[in-house]
């Protein structure tokens, strides 16, 4: 499946100017035979945008899913984003995917929050493995800061996730992330990682950019650079078959002696 990645930050504080943002990638995606375009943490609202974060707050069903179901459907491929969302009183710092038939396919709220301005402003998710179906590959969602946990990680694989799709906010100076960690996670769990940042300074935060589609071999498929960018790479589940059956640490997993990391 082509994979396509925004790099971008879009327009803070402005919902509607990131939809179309959102709808202008998502064309040139189709056109490039993308099935699925994936965009960066907090996309549909902008990252720090302070207390606006939970005024412009909605449900994973709002107007805002909505349109990008919307668009989803008109360009023919499948869609991520990160927004914030609304529950009750409660606000969550989310990531949902959208089929190219419109359909809602998953929402995840990320489990590990980064630093005080997140800790202020969300609640942490309770649910680590959220997973879809999209044209024969299981794909799951994570939230940037999530992937650094390799439990995280694992636990996607162990529950059999090809393609994990990272929306993120990296910011300076932890760029090492992007260029070493992620394809590590890829490699030591024989996934696909699409890790899809933010760039550029937004308030007190400079996001590095730096997005990449990592292989179940530990080498990236593209890599953007520090400006705004629409990458494109396949998702080949042949090459994760025979990378699963030439590097099996999930069989060679010996779980009786791991009881002490928890």
């Amino acid at each position: 499946m082509r994979t396509a990645l925004l790099q971008s930050s879009g327009r803070p504080g402005s919902i509607a100017a990131n939809l179309k943002v959102l709808d202008e990638a998502a064309g040139r995606a189709a056109a490039a035979g993308a099935g699925l375009l994936a965009a960066p943490e907090m996309f549909l609202t902008g990252y720090a945008v302070g207390d606006d974060i939970g005024r412009l707050a909605e449900p994973a069903d709002g107007d805002s899913a909505d349109a990008v179901a919307e668009l989803a459907t008109r360009h023919g491929l499948a869609v991520a984003y990160g927004y914030p969302e609304r529950a009750g009183g409660t606000v969550f710092n989310s990531a949902q995917l959208i089929s190219a038939d419109g359909t809602r396919l998953a929402n995840y709220r990320k489990t590990h929050l980064f630093g005080c301005f997140e800790r202020d402003h969300f609640t942490p998710g309770e649910q680590p493995v959220v997973q879809a179906e999209l044209d024969g590959l299981r794909v799951g969602l994570m939230i940037c800061y999530d992937v650094e946990f390799p439990e995280n990680v694992r636990a996607h694989a162990l529950a059999g996730t090809d393609l994990l799709l990272v929306p993120t906010a990296q910011m300076h100076p932890f760029q090492f992330v992007a260029e070493s960690v992620v394809p590590v996670r890829a490699f030591e769990n024989q996934m696909y990682v699409a890790y899809v940042n933010r760039v550029g300074q937004e308030g007190e935060f400079e996001f590095v950019g730096l997005s990449t589609l990592a292989g179940p071999d530990g080498v990236a498929r593209t890599r953007a650079g520090r400006a705004d960018a629409l990458l494109l790479a396949d998702v080949d589940p042949a090459f994760l078959a025979a990378s699963r059956e030439a590097n099996p640490y999930l069989r060679d997993r010996r779980p009786g002696l791991y009881g002490a990391l928890v």
